[in-house]
């Protein structure tokens, strides 16, 4: 960790699933604002992260979200998608980080200097911060699509593959949302 106050977090959610984007933030804490229960996404409730999202981003010096959308995915691979989506949440920051502290165990190429942190999001304040940010806008997203393409339960398992997503891939077919290149999807459309 630097001494200086601009070090941002970067986080991801949707690597794992089958359809929809993968949806990254990156946000830099205000040290005068700290926010209590800040935690992995993972970790909390669906309730809690939602109750947390304004205030993170009302108290926050900074905070921007990043995408790759799914024919990214499947062009480039989703490793390569996400680390897309986390230099386009860190471009999109109003104030440029001096730091940034990554989750995972991979880099983006960002501008700044980058430390990743395995489970950062459970250590790291700022990394909880864009987990939460980042989880909550796309779990949004995926009701959204739950609508836009009823019967595949996105709004349960927000696109991940579980045994009712891939019955219901068996069952209706491949739609625009769903990521061509991972196996189970290329299985449908066999």
């Amino acid at each position: 960790m630097t001494d200086t106050s601009l070090v941002c977090g970067v986080d991801e959610v949707g690597r794992g699933p089958l359809a929809g984007p993968v949806v990254t933030a990156a946000v830099i804490l205000d040290p005068n604002q700290p926010i209590e229960g800040l935690n992995d996404s993972k970790k909390l409730s669906e309730k809690r992260r939602q109750e947390l999202e304004p205030i993170i981003k009302q108290r926050a010096l900074a905070w921007s979200l990043g995408r790759s959308e799914v024919e990214e995915i499947d062009q480039i691979n989703i490793l390569q998608a996400t680390l897309l989506a986390m230099k386009r949440a860190v471009e999109g920051l109003k104030i440029a980080p001096t730091h940034a502290l990554v989750d995972g165990n991979k880099a983006p190429d960002l501008a700044c200097p980058v430390t990743t942190i395995i489970k950062g999001d459970q250590s790291e304040p700022a990394i909880a911060a864009a987990s939460i940010l980042a989880k909550v806008a796309r779990d949004r997203e995926m009701v959204e699509m739950d609508k836009r393409y009823p019967g595949y339960g996105h709004a349960q398992h927000k696109g991940y593959p579980t045994k009712q997503h891939q019955q219901a891939l068996m069952d209706l077919g491949v739609t625009p949302i769903h990521r061509r290149s991972f196996k189970p999807v290329q299985l449908a459309l066999k």
